[in-house]
């Protein structure tokens, strides 16, 4: 009886079934987590270089535009917003949520009729992630963050009205 229990004893200590489950039980959390924060962090990268860049195409549009005249502010919102100057209602955004009234357009004073320096900027804009992961901190971390990318172009024209070209 006594070398029985002893042989269970010590084949319970040496077998080593089962614990390649218990391993993967204990790093298959882990190794989701930080693949979704990688995925995570390269999707925000995106939405901000996306943003970033439809910004600067606003930019170039507004330098470009004769500055008295036309609806050109209407129409560089548009284009940061769904790429084209003109939105229709069925148009996507570059980016999910983004609207016309996340874009601001400012100019700096230069002549007095035509502006200097020409600013498009997102403002408002939070971002959204897709796997919700500040939620494992109990609410401490929140991870719908603001983007804010703005660009500063020179304005180009020399004549209030004139087409550039």
């Amino acid at each position: 009886m006594g070398n029985q229990k002893r042989f269970i004893k010590r084949r319970f200590v040496l077998d080593e079934r089962g614990t390649s489950m218990i391993e993967l039980a204990i790093v298959l959390p882990i190794m989701l987590l930080l693949m979704a924060s990688i995925a995570e962090f390269g999707r925000f990268f995106y939405t901000y270089t996306t943003l970033a860049k439809a910004t600067r195409a606003g930019a170039r549009y507004i330098a470009a535009q004769p500055y008295a005249c036309g609806t050109y502010r209407l129409q560089a919102r548009n284009l940061v917003v769904c790429g084209k100057p003109t939105c229709a209602g069925g148009d996507a955004p570059v980016v999910k949520n983004l609207t016309i009234s996340n874009v601001d357009i400012t100019t700096t004073p230069g002549e007095v009729t035509l502006p200097d320096k020409v600013t498009v900027a997102i403002s408002g804009y939070r971002y959204q992630t897709i796997f919700g992961i500040g939620g494992l901190t109990g609410g401490v971390v929140d991870l719908n963050i603001p983007v804010a990318p703005s660009t500063t172009m020179k304005y180009l024209l020399t004549d209030p009205c004139s087409a550039p070209g």
